[in-house]
């Protein structure tokens, strides 16, 4: 399944003008805050988020009214029976935005029927803007782009996130990293998934892995990936979807490699 180049493009431009509106409430609030709310012991919500999301779902609703959305903040609203749903995160990597690193982006996608068919990632602070549709390839600030040719773990440089119950998690967290850092080029925590994923999709990272994810997260960046050329699957090589908490993404080439990492420390 694919949609044609004029759909591609109409949502695309809807893409756009949702991230760019997204992309300026950040930067008012960027380094100016007066503080944030705790939703978690370690995960924080700030002004911006909830401005951006409801500017992003008020767009959603003008442009495609009969549309349902599956946002961060809020929620699911819309027409929740609808074919189509827009799957939003408003701020990813708030931890980092809160405390004024530029390391964070807004993430949005669109599903037909449970399958991305357009996604964008912006990160408003770096100037950077990555966009992909179903069949037609993937975009960094409107340039095709590829994931990387690094064919073995040794040579790849890999990123990984923490989920929220880190804690709940510790030993096969240590466990991971460790074996990565012994077997890789390197490994990151950037503190922004879905920028993780439109790193490795312009190949910038080789690979990406990560527990407990949510749809928000992974709905625009899984599909970059894809559309670069990259593959993405769960801890078992199994077939994605955007509601899998176990994730792994990379240029492909690596992607074995990486799952025999993984396997060794049992996932919980």
């Amino acid at each position: 399944m694919s949609i044609t180049r004029s759909e591609a493009d109409g949502l695309l431009a809807a893409i756009d003008a949702m991230c760019e509106c997204a992309g300026e409430i950040h930067m008012k609030h960027f380094r100016r805050l007066d503080g944030y709310e705790r939703k978690g012991a370690v995960d924080l919500l700030t002004v911006a988020d909830g401005e951006s999301e409801e500017a992003i779902k008020s767009e959603i609703a003008r442009r495609f009214p009969g549309h349902a959305i599956l946002a961060e903040e809020s929620g699911a609203s819309g027409e929740t029976s609808s074919d189509w749903l827009w799957v939003i995160d408003p701020i990813d990597g708030t931890t980092n935005y809160a405390h004024g690193l530029p390391l964070f982006s807004v993430s949005i996608a669109v599903q037909h029927r449970g399958r991305t068919v357009a996604g964008g990632v912006s990160a408003s602070a770096l100037g950077d803007h990555y966009r992909a549709a179903l069949g037609h390839g993937a975009t960094h600030n409107g340039r095709p782009m590829s994931v990387s040719k690094v064919g073995v773990l040794r040579d790849a440089l890999v990123v990984t996130g923490f989920p929220y119950d880190r804690a709940a998690v510790l030993d096969w967290l240590t466990g991971t990293v460790g074996r990565f850092l012994e077997r890789s080029q390197g490994l990151l925590r950037l503190g922004s998934a879905a920028l993780d994923f439109a790193h490795v999709a312009a190949g910038h990272l080789d690979g990406f892995y990560e527990l407990n994810l949510h749809p928000w997260d992974m709905a625009a960046g899984a599909l970059l990936v894809q559309e670069a050329g990259g593959r993405v699957s769960d801890f078992d090589g199994g077939d994605f979807s955007i509601h899998e908490k176990r994730m792994i993404c990379s240029n492909g080439a690596i992607h074995r490699e990486m799952m025999d990492v993984i396997g060794e420390t049992k996932a919980p």
